[in-house]
């Protein structure tokens, strides 16, 4: 259409934008996409932080939790009877026709060098609770084993008569609450070993009833010698029967805890209760676990301070000494957690991460477990200490001596 009759500002205005007046645009709306973009990844960034510092710290409340849980409870079933032969007492234990303690194989990883990871150290001990210093998969870390079973179940010791008629019959004053598929944890004062033992499945209790049957689905098909020893034990008329709990109930928890390679705290079912021999995952993103015992006066009760798992109260002699493990009334456990996320150097030059982590800072030098030096890409990531403190109330409960 020809534009010859209209006037000049009306021609003007067909023109459309000029060259200039389309790059000024154009830096316009770049300017505008780069802000609104650094203000999208600023902001996702930060999500990602906290998100990540918030799953930290959840995982560090859980585990806490879990811990203080499993640990609050050691001793429960047994501690009643632990000048009765059962702390200090070497722990046998067969499943199926599987010898599982003591075993003959290093345990599996993370915790393949507990008791010094060697087949010939492997021998494991009753006692509420174990820290086995340094013994991690790192070098560095601890290893907790605590023992315990289910105060319900009576947590009163019960003296053997004799053996039965047969090596898997026990003779007792009563057999009162005892009931099928109970755990039953069979000691005698002066004898390095003590046995687990499952009461038969087809146990009833009656009036008058003083014979308890071994058997069930835990010890069956036990080589032939099991149940000869636990008739040897019974034989001198001064053994104990002490119940943990139920097999069908799975209440009885001896268990190793430990951080992985792979930065997750994992636990081991030392009686294989469910069956399998395998670790379990607990909570991820933990670096570093490390424990030291709160031991108390056996005499008058009076707290004595906190003791690392070394030297004296080292787990070798710990297992050794049945009144240093009745010692040990709380234990105070240190975790070290890693964010998930990736983070890159502050403008400032800085690293998100801290150089180092020191547990337990307010023990004396020589008592706090070795730091933890973060470098390289490690520097990169957020952590958080969780420090806390659980008392083993079974073990406070007891009588002092």
């Amino acid at each position: 259409m020809s534009t010859r009759h209209l006037s000049p500002i009306a021609r003007a205005k067909q023109r459309g934008v000029t060259l200039v007046e389309l790059l000024v645009a154009v830096t316009i709306g770049l300017v505008v996409t780069l802000a609104v973009t650094s203000a999208v990844t600023f902001g996702e960034s930060t999500k990602r932080t906290t998100t990540s510092v918030s799953d930290m710290d959840q995982s560090g409340n859980y585990a806490a939790y879990i811990l203080d849980r499993a640990v609050r409870s050691a001793g429960s079933g047994f501690a009643q009877a632990w000048n009765l032969g059962v702390f200090g007492c070497r722990l046998n234990a067969v499943r199926g026709a599987n010898v599982i303690l003591p075993r003959g194989v290093a345990f599996p990883a993370p915790f393949q060098f507990f008791l010094d990871g060697s087949a010939s150290s492997a021998t494991l001990t009753v006692a509420p609770l174990l820290i086995g210093s340094g013994q991690g998969v790192d070098g560095v870390s601890d290893v907790i084993a605590v023992m315990g079973g289910n105060s319900a179940a009576g947590d009163v010791p019960r003296t053997i008569r004799s053996s039965g008629a047969s090596p898997n019959i026990l003779r007792l004053d009563n057999t009162i609450s005892l009931k099928a598929a109970d755990v039953v944890l069979i000691s005698r004062p002066g004898t390095t070993d003590c046995t687990i033992e499952q009461v038969s499945t087809g146990f009833m209790d009656v009036a008058n009833n003083e014979t308890l049957p071994l058997g069930g689905t835990a010890p069956s098909g036990k080589p032939a010698p099991y149940y000869s020893n636990v008739s040897a034990l019974a034989a001198g008329g001064d053994a104990y029967v002490t119940p943990l709990g139920n097999a069908l109930a799975t209440d009885v928890q001896f268990q190793l805890i430990g951080v992985g390679a792979d930065r997750t705290l994992q636990s081991y079912d030392l009686l294989q209760s469910s069956g399998s021999a395998e670790t379990q995952a607990m909570v991820d993103g933990v670096v570093r676990m490390n424990a030291v015992y709160g031991l108390v006066n056996t005499t008058n009760g009076a707290f004595q301070g906190w003791f690392p798992a070394t030297g004296a109260n080292s787990i070798t002699n710990m297992m050794a000494n049945p009144l240093l493990a009745r010692s040990v009334a709380a234990v105070r456990i240190g975790l070290i957690l890693r964010s998930s996320n990736y983070e890159k150097t502050k403008d400032n030059g800085e690293n998100v991460g801290p150089g180092s982590i020191q547990l337990f800072g307010d023990l004396p030098a020589a008592d706090q477990p070795p730091v933890l030096n973060i470098t390289g890409d490690a520097l990169h990531y957020r952590y958080r200490v969780v420090d806390f403190t659980i008392p083993i109330r079974n073990v406070l409960l007891l009588p002092t001596s």
